[in-house]
């Protein structure tokens, strides 16, 4: 056994030592970021443009990725590291703990372990533990955000909107998912939290130090659909540390310094109306370009990974339909598409195979 309940898998093999960075110090690290905007980046000059912004981290992302998602390129990490002064995340795929070591080695200062990427271990998560870089995952409900902490997670991220569509609608009915369930354990007797903690499939102490705190242990940031200083405030108000901005924010748009530079000023001052409407005028125009659009789906789903492509069933007018049956995938996954027709007012949904 390791310092901190730590248990190192994977031995000699590891290139990291878990005594170097206790959790305490990780979780700590995360805490650096709370109240802050973190923003996704792809290029140099958006890196820049974020850091003048007032972006307290930048997320680095692969410019137009095709195909299989996976970790940036090491020499754009470096690049952009020698430009900016602020923190850098770059996403690791899920269970691909070689890929985490090739991070840390970089020197990124903090991991992503990435459901935005694609899936390297459908089973299992990365030991976090073996790291001396703090982690971020994601989550959907507050089970999985604690069983993320106990593998080692320094910061969660509740994840909305995968597809960049500007639609925060399910980033708000997961963020309210976790608050509700850590509302609830509020209100629990103390024999209550065993039954809790094994309905939603959580450590025990975990369940219980959340219950005792009235929040989640680690930095809580939401991420997805977050594009205007308004959505950004919303995430705020609900009871989130921080937020993440998708790339998105720089797409078609003439002042990008002028929408990013929002988005911070609405989290820094999320209760002050004043500053809420000053950041929120003038955003029409550059706000157009993420309109979800007939043209702007396509154009969406033109940059979705392939295997996320076979959609096998549709959901029209309370009805399932298999119209859209496609070859079979060798990845398998699910995710959940939403468009709403303008013309027919109806709702269309699909998912995918697996």
């Amino acid at each position: 056994m390791a310092e901190d309940g730590a248990v190192t898998l994977y031995n000699n093999t590891a290139i990291t030592d878990a005594k170097k960075n206790s959790f305490s110090i990780k979780v700590a690290m995360a805490q650096m970021l709370r109240g802050g905007a973190i923003l996704q980046v792809s290029t140099l000059s958006q890196a820049k443009i974020a850091e003048e912004a007032g972006a307290c981290c930048l997320v680095l992302t692969e410019p137009n990725c095709q195909g299989i998602s996976r970790m940036p390129e090491p020499s754009l990490i470096k690049q952009i590291k020698r430009a900016v002064s602020v923190p850098v995340i770059a996403r690791s795929r899920i269970g691909h703990f070689v890929e985490a070591q090739i991070l840390e080695r970089v020197g990124v200062d903090y991991i992503d372990e990435s459901e935005v990427l694609a899936i390297a271990d459908e089973d299992n998560f990365i030991n976090k533990h073996n790291f001396r870089c703090p982690f971020v995952c994601g989550c959907k409900n507050l089970g999985e955000a604690l069983r993320r902490v106990r593998e080692g997670a320094a910061m969660i991220r509740t994840q909305g909107d995968l597809l960049g569509t500007g639609n925060i609608a399910e980033t708000v009915k997961n963020v309210r998912s976790v608050i509700g369930e850590i509302r609830v354990l509020n209100n629990m007797d103390e024999d209550e939290v065993f039954a809790f903690s094994k309905k939603i499939a959580a450590p025990y102490d975990l369940v219980a130090q959340t219950k005792q705190m009235g929040r989640l242990p680690v930095v809580h940031f939401a991420a997805g659909g977050i594009v205007t200083p308004a959505d950004a405030a919303l995430m705020m108000q609900l009871g989130c540390d921080g937020v993440f901005v998708g790339s998105e924010v720089f797409d078609n748009c003439s002042d990008p310094y002028k929408r990013v530079r929002g988005i911070v000023e609405a989290v820094r001052h999320y209760n002050d109306p004043h500053v809420l409407v000053e950041n929120s005028c003038g955003l029409e125009e550059e706000m157009a370009g993420l309109n979800v659009s007939e043209e702007r789906m396509e154009q969406i789903h033109k940059t979705i990974p392939s295997f996320l492509v076979p959609l096998i069933n549709v959901y029209v007018d309370g009805q399932w339909k298999k119209e859209l049956q496609c070859k079979n995938s060798s990845h398998h996954c699910r995710a959940l598409l939403k468009r709403q027709d303008h013309v027919r007012s109806c709702s269309l949904w699909g998912t995918m195979h697996g």
